[in-house]
């Protein structure tokens, strides 16, 4: 009993904190997303409610999330003004079918659609939101009027605009994301963005300078209107693109902050949680939600236990948007923008870009090319265009494995890849060993390099073993290939033999298509040195 209403109590402290956070976050993300601000609290409510009854984990919080924001804002400002009541209809709209995508996940246990994107261009997404990011809400920093269009456009009018610059705007934007930078470094344990908004309140009803403010928040849900057809064609692409990324970023949360240390995870699951969240948003006008790494880090740090956190922070925010919305307009947009432009930091990873320059090798040009996609082009084009970067990369992988001559270990019967001149080779025989699957996009390319390595023997090769332990899958196409080359090689006098094929799906495919019965049983081995010395 005390462990329990010491947990409920951790719980209202962890709240208490979230909302903190939450709020403040809340209201800028529905700033970014081009939506009342008023949205921004619906949506965090929205997203905790329904994770809370649908989701599994017990410390992720769902809410606005500025990642997904700016994706989306891009995708509907081509459709509709930002802000007009055709723009929020289609953003609940959009937020409806987010929620639908993502419990169509969950009930087809698609988890494995958070794996599909790699962690550089996952990166050079994020490197490019945040460019977005800060290049909307510097004319917001700098008290002059914004401009839309391409990037680039946007930056040279922001050029020109500089003298005209508000020094009131730009000082308190840049207090903002001082206070925030500082207090996530030195003194993390306080809501850093809370207290600039607060400084930033006070300043502006001490003084009363010349910029803009907030409006004050209008309590009443938007009633949802009924879609045309026609809109819910035009927002599949923009769906999709949502939806996984809100599947990527709920996947990793989940992994970074598990229920339970050694159990299971519930990915698929816990994207119902996150869909009920986006379409319970979207039937009361806000827009699309997603699982927040920095709120859930909050709810954890603070010692939460369970939902009911999240829940204590939705009464505090329904509390401020019905009973304090007055006390926003003391609010200036500026200090909106700066915290906006500390979120932009924050996903911009240059640590991770970093790290994968140096580990990485050339992965790091993905991150670029991404990067520059969102950049350079509409974010939900970049984003697409990334995606099918991406999965290009992997098909290439496999398209074109990494294929090794083996050596025998000195002095044991173990074939390894030779490390420099260590590795004892048996004259006329090569032991080649392909690290991928066999199958149609790479069939040609392995005998392609078997044949090339055949060429640069120093001596001529009597024996071809084939080390099939990196085959862990043999496709029709595949095996047809190596059929072909066992009767090519035994016809110029040179004996081919199998060792290691292990993986027990890929010995049932060869035994399938006939790849055994091509090899001939004498010439299935369960290692390479039985295979070396018996022929």
């Amino acid at each position: 009993m005390i462990g329990l209403r010491h947990g409920k109590t951790q719980d209202v402290l962890a709240g208490l904190l979230l909302a903190a956070i939450a709020i403040p976050a809340s209201l800028a993300t529905a700033r970014l997303a081009g939506m009342p601000a008023e949205a921004g609290l619906y949506a965090f409510a929205a997203g905790a409610v329904g994770f809370a009854i649908f989701g599994t984990n017990r410390f992720l919080s769902a809410g606005a999330d500025s990642t997904i924001a700016p994706i989306f804002a891009g995708g509907l400002a081509v459709m509709a003004v930002a802000g007009s009541p055709q723009y929020v209809a289609l953003a609940a709209l959009l937020s409806v079918m987010v929620g639908v995508v993502l419990i169509g996940a969950a009930l087809l246990r698609a988890g494995w659609v958070a794996d599909l994107l790699s962690v550089p261009v996952v990166t050079g997404f994020l490197a490019g939101v945040a460019v977005h990011i800060v290049v909307g809400q510097l004319p917001v920093v700098l008290g002059v009027p914004g401009s839309g269009g391409p990037l680039l456009g946007q930056c040279v009018a922001l050029w020109h605009l500089l003298p005209q610059a508000n020094v009131w705007a730009l000082g308190i934007g840049l207090a903002v994301l001082l206070i925030i930078q500082v207090t996530e470094k030195v003194l993390p344990s306080i809501p850093g963005a809370l207290l600039a908004l607060l400084l930033a309140s006070c300043v502006v009803a001490l003084w009363h300078p010349s910029v803009d403010m907030l409006n004050a928040l209008h309590p009443a849900m938007s009633a949802p209107a009924m879609p045309s057809f026609a809109d819910v064609y035009r927002l599949v692409p923009l769906t999709l693109i949502v939806a996984v990324v809100c599947m990527m970023q709920t996947a990793a949360v989940l992994r970074a902050y598990p229920s339970q240390p050694e159990g299971p995870l519930h990915v698929a699951r816990d994207f119902a949680g996150v869909g009920a969240g986006s379409i319970i948003a979207g039937l009361v006008g806000g827009f699309p939600v997603n699982a927040s790494p920095p709120r859930t880090a909050v709810v954890v740090e603070a010692g939460g236990s369970s939902q009911w956190a999240g829940l204590v922070a939705v009464v505090l925010a329904l509390a401020l948007l019905y009973w304090g919305g007055a006390l926003l307009t003391f609010l200036p947009h500026a200090a909106l923008g700066g915290i906006l432009i500390a979120v932009a930091f924050r996903v911009f990873r240059l640590g991770e870009m970093i790290h994968i320059a140096r580990r990485g090798g050339t992965e790091i040009l993905l991150v670029l090319a991404s990067a520059a996609l969102v950049v350079a082009l509409p974010i939900q084009t970049g984003m697409i265009l990334g995606v099918v970067a991406s999965l290009l990369h992997g098909f290439y992988i496999v398209a074109r494995p990494h294929c090794v001559e083996l050596a025998r270990a000195p002095g044991t019967t173990v074939w390894w890849p030779p490390d420099g001149e260590n590795g004892e080779h048996v004259p006329g025989v090569l032991v080649f060993a392909p690290a991928a699957p066999l199958n149609f996009t790479n069939a040609a390319f392995i005998r392609g390099q078997l044949r090339d390595t055949i060429e640069r023997a120093k001596v001529p090769v009597r024996l071809v073993v084939i080390e099939a332990s990196g085959m862990i899958d043999i496709d029709y196409t595949g095996a047809g290939m190596l059929v072909r080359l066992i009767g090519f090689l035994r016809d110029r006098g040179i004996d081919i033999a199998l060792a290691r094929l292990s993986v027990e799906r890929a010995a049932v495919q060869a035994e399938r298509t006939g790849l055994l019965d091509a090899f001939g049983r004498d010439h299935v081995f369960l290692t390479v040195e039985e295979a070396v010395r018996a022929l």
